[in-house]
């Protein structure tokens, strides 16, 4: 026989109900603002008659952003940045984690490393020294100099090797029994169990990589090698107003600064907005469910 619940129960769940709508709407509402204030008339921007829906309708914005080839030229920097950034990014993770979550008797310089690793987190030389260092490599409007210029996400680096240090080593000895090597256990048995894990810093680090501009402006010489958020950042902040036609002219005045910055925020977060629900679901999968047998 089921027990139906208690009042109690009942106000709780009900309670709780609305609180998690409540905190769903708060996170949404900015994403919808941003969309609304980004198609709204320069008019209802600038005075704030933009609340829960558009005021106005105008296109003005978006068309000032995506009317150029450069934006695209951009949009593809930044794609190409953020795909190969964040596949070379896990790939030295997965295996710099490995060998500095074993014990010391296994690895010696293991702690020596861990510290280096965490000193050059806490401190760096600076931004002149670091890119007088990039410019001696070679890596000015170099795909290869966007991509390399974070070196290793330290964070990222030490949530790995927690997470390897936590898996049982009964799995890592049960490799060892069948002749495994360290490359196979490493591919074989740990990554597929590190799923979730990696799932998790692939979404951290390719949206560290979409939404960083600094250092694509500082290493580029123009704009023709800008990224996304570089470029929307500079023609947002330096609108030239020289050498444009008639038409250019007359969009920029239907144009206002809160409705374009709206409309850079939506176009700048939609990449993001579509991969996460594709790795969301391992956030909520079982670690380690079934990695050890009984």
């Amino acid at each position: 026989m089921v027990r139906s619940k208690s009042l109690g129960s009942k106000i709780f769940d009900v309670f709780n109900t609305i609180l998690m709508t409540v905190l769903a709407l708060s996170c949404i509402y900015p994403l919808w603002y941003a969309f609304c204030l980004s198609i709204s008339s320069k008019s209802a921007a600038n005075s704030g008659m933009v609340t829960f829906y558009p005021v106005g309708f105008s296109m003005a914005s978006y068309q000032q952003i995506m009317g150029d080839a450069q934006f695209f030229r951009s949009f593809l920097i930044s794609t190409g940045r953020t795909v190969l950034g964040t596949a070379f990014t896990i790939l030295v993770l997965v295996i710099f984690a490995y060998p500095l979550s074993k014990p010391a008797s296994e690895y010696r310089p293991r702690n020596v490393i861990m510290w280096i690793v965490i000193f050059c987190m806490l401190f760096n030389g600076g931004t002149i020294p670091w890119y007088i260092t990039m410019v001696k490599y070679h890596m000015i409007n170099s795909m290869v100099g966007l991509i390399l210029c974070g070196g290793v996400p330290v964070f990222n680096l030490i949530l790995l090797v927690n997470f390897y240090r936590s898996l049982p080593r009964e799995l890592i000895e049960a490799a060892r029994v069948d002749g495994a090597g360290e490359w196979r256990t490493l591919f074989r048995i740990v990554v597929p169990c590190a799923v979730p894990v990696l799932a998790t810093l692939v979404l951290f680090t390719s949206v560290g990589y979409w939404n960083e501009f600094f250092q694509g402006l500082v290493l580029s010489s123009g704009e023709r090698y800008y990224p996304l958020q570089t470029y929307i950042k500079q023609m947002v902040v330096n609108v030239q107003t020289t050498n444009l036609s008639m038409d250019q002219i007359e969009t920029m005045d239907k144009l206002s600064n809160k409705s374009l910055d709206a409309a850079k925020v939506f176009i700048s977060m939609l990449p993001m907005l579509v991969v996460y629900p594709f790795l969301q679901r391992y956030f909520v999968n079982g670690i380690m469910l079934g990695a050890v047998k009984e």
